[in-house]
């Protein structure tokens, strides 16, 4: 398919920006970085003015003398169109295509990502960027793809200038047709909100108490989505008419409000993940998430990617320590850490590794961001443990275009994913079961896909012994049928507390709970409510074994052929009942009346008989990852240790060692931050 991802071997790249850097470096840099096992080099995606320095004059000669000794050198190059940083220029003489806060004050020049899609002007003249970018050098032999913008909705997801009005305006005339249809399906009927001329219609503005009209923002959100999408279809669709036949286009990310799948379908080839494991450690990030898996929580993002690409790229991979000027402050990688993060990567399906970036910056926000060479260049052990790195890719490189195995998943959809970052009571159902199962797979040793009901088939969910889909409140006919043939067809569905609830709108349904899934759970709903903070611990015996109970209870009967599997011990609905099962075709569904803790999940997956499908194989204790990928070439065991003490393995059938190249068995040391790659034989 590509230079990169052909399946037939594993690859290291770096970004490099060569305007940032006197151009005497530009050749021993391209040289060192070969030597240390460096082939692909992104550049250019925050460089406009290097090609557009005033508004219509172009000039291509500083890229031209950089690829020039690309070619020279054999380094292939990833170009990025430059759109994520409009230059001065532009926004000086254009100030409608910048982006605004919800109070409509614009976010000025300065920092990056400070566009709206919608711009007409913006849309234009990148446009118009794109095609000259493409048109002189997409025939470069170096250029061996493009990527698209850079980080898609990052810094910020929302979107709120005077353009954006606009083309929701547009959006929604298309979607509904009617102010009548509007009306009725955003509710505009409760709190007086009825619209009777479109131009009553604006992106979401600030109210009293910050209180929103749920199923408008619902639509906003979708909004934003297709308006990301466009923009990036329009960029790829101008540089399949210049580039090269075996050349890709993909962008990197990923980021919320967006559709990834889709995108990636209408625009890309595959797609690309920027992955910053130590931000677990980050003074101001990710504090409202507590957990103990630290760095292995990536494994759920690069869980994510998969979903999208199963075979993907990193385009930044971490290399140094984090930080900005203004906010964020993560250590440096300690010895092992690049090699296990980078593993981590691969292990989850990535063929292609980029790290950001080649040299830290002397300049800029982004002077504490540090890269493989710090700021003199000198020799270091991080660049030391990069060329370690090429080494050991060399041995494993049959394990190129192997797909992750796992024969349990979480089932999820961007009308829920959205819907959650709508709804409070949703969201905190949603993050506490995904959460605690991604954990408890990963503490149990059992590989774990995500899937996309919306963008999947029977064929593809058949694939599954086991899938969880927690909280699908928003349901539709055709989805629950499909559920129902993947349970008819021999699988084992899990179904959450809050789901079928409401419509694609996300106003609630008039039916019984749970709506469109009771034909197929065979339960009833009659009450439901948060587990009060007086409730104390909560828990639900499932014929003699005991489930944590956590964040809200559907009280939930059996009806029909529905079984009652399990009923609550404590608080005022003691002894109702919590999980009822269906037998449906040649599967089972089970309806279960609460969020998952993750002593719930591991239950359920031990029960459900997926849990720790290779414990036949390998023995490792929790702080261990174990991923799995396979292709033609056989069966790779990826064991990554996450802390800093050694661990110990056990191998009960004598597996390859692809680093070392022997065969062993039997109880193994690995080295803090450590990872075996085992081929089964």
């Amino acid at each position: 398919m590509s230079a990169i991802l052909d399946g037939k071997c594993l690859v290291l790249g770096t970004c490099y920006y060569p305007e940032h850097w006197p151009e005497t470096m530009w050749e021993t840099d391209i040289k060192r970085m070969i030597e240390t096992g460096i082939e692909v080099i992104r550049i250019a995606e925050f460089a406009w003015n290097k090609t557009e320095p005033v508004e219509g004059q172009f000039t291509y000669d500083f890229f031209d003398r950089f690829l020039d000794l690309c070619d020279q050198y054999g380094m292939k190059v990833i170009f990025g169109t430059p759109t994520a940083t409009p230059p001065a220029w532009l926004t000086e003489k254009y100030p409608e295509v910048l982006n605004a806060d919800i109070e409509g004050s614009l976010y000025r020049h300065g920092a990056r990502r400070h566009y709206n899609y919608n711009s007409l002007v913006y849309q234009t003249l990148s446009a118009r960027i794109v095609r000259k970018l493409a048109a002189h050098y997409a025939g470069r032999k170096c250029i061996i793809g493009w990527q698209i913008d850079n980080e898609l909705n990052c810094e910020r997801e929302w979107f709120y200038s005077e353009a954006d009005t606009e083309a929701f305006r547009l959006f929604l005339r298309d979607k509904y047709g009617t102010l009548d249809a509007l009306n009725e399906a955003w509710g505009t009927v409760f709190w007086n909100q009825t619209y009777t001329s479109w131009n009553e219609i604006h992106v979401p503005r600030k109210t009293i108490s910050d209180s929103t009209n749920p199923h408008e923002v619902l639509d906003y959100i979708r909004f934003i989505s297709e308006s990301a999408r466009r923009f990036a279809k329009m960029q790829s669709d101008i540089l399949r008419e210049y580039m090269k036949p075996d050349d890709f286009i993909t962008t990197n990310g990923m980021f919320s409000n967006l559709d990834n799948h889709q995108m990636t379908a209408e625009s890309l080839d595959f797609y690309t993940y920027d992955s910053y494991p130590n931000f677990a450690y980050c003074l101001d990030a990710y504090r409202d998430r507590p957990g103990d898996l630290k760095d292995r929580r990536w494994s759920r993002n690069l869980t994510e990617v998969r979903s999208v690409s199963p075979i993907y790229g990193i385009m930044e991979q971490q290399s140094g320590a984090n930080g900005w000027n203004t906010r964020m402050e993560a250590p440096s990688p300690r010895p092992g850490q690049i090699a296990l993060w980078t593993m981590q990567s691969i292990a989850h399906g990535a063929d292609f590794i980029s790290y950001f970036r080649w040299r830290t910056s002397t300049i800029g926000t982004e002077i504490y961001w540090h890269g493989i060479l710090d700021y003199s260049g000198r020799e270091n052990r991080r660049i030391r443990e990069i060329r370690d790195i090429h080494a050991k890719l060399q041995k494993m490189k049959e394990i190129a275009g192997g797909r992750y195995a796992a024969k349990a998943a979480l089932l999820k959809d961007y009308d829920n994913v959205f819907d959650a970052r709508v709804d409070k009571w949703h969201n905190r159902v949603d993050w506490a079961s995904e959460d605690a199962l991604f954990n408890a797979a990963q503490k149990t040793h059992t590989p774990l896909d995500y899937v996309y009901l919306d963008h999947t088939d029977l064929d593809t969910l058949s694939a599954y012994q086991v899938i969880f889909y927690p909280h699908p409140a928003i349901m539709t006919k055709e989805r629950a049928d499909l559920l129902t043939a993947y349970v008819q067809s021999g699988g084992t569905l899990v179904i959450g507390c809050r789901s079928a609830y409401k419509d694609m709108n996300g106003k609630c349904v008039l039916e019984n709970l749970p709506g469109l899934l009771s034909e197929l759970t065979q339960a009833d709903i009659p009450e439901y409510s948060f587990i009060a903070p007086d409730a104390g611990l909560v828990t639900i015996d499932w014929n003699g074994t005991q489930l944590e109970a956590v964040v809200f209870t559907d009280i939930v009967e059996p009806v029909g052929s529905g079984v009652l599997e399990g009923t609550y011990t404590a608080d005022y609905y003691a002894g109702m009942g919590a999980l009822v099962s269906n037998t449906v075709g040649k599967g089972k569904v089970y309806y279960y009346g609460t969020a998952f803790s993750e002593q719930a999940a591991r239950v359920f997956l031990e029960k459900l008989g997926v849990a720790a499908p290779y414990r036949d194989v390998i023995i490792m204790p929790e702080s261990c990852e174990l991923a799995v990928r396979q292709n033609d070439s056989g069966t790779y065991l990826f064991v990554l240790n996450y802390l800093k003490m050694q661990a110990e393995i056990e191998i009960k059938t004598a597996m390859l060692d692809l680093i070392s190249g022997k065969v062993i068995s039997g109880k193994v040391e690995i080295p803090g931050y450590g990872v075996l790659v085992l081929k089964q034989i």
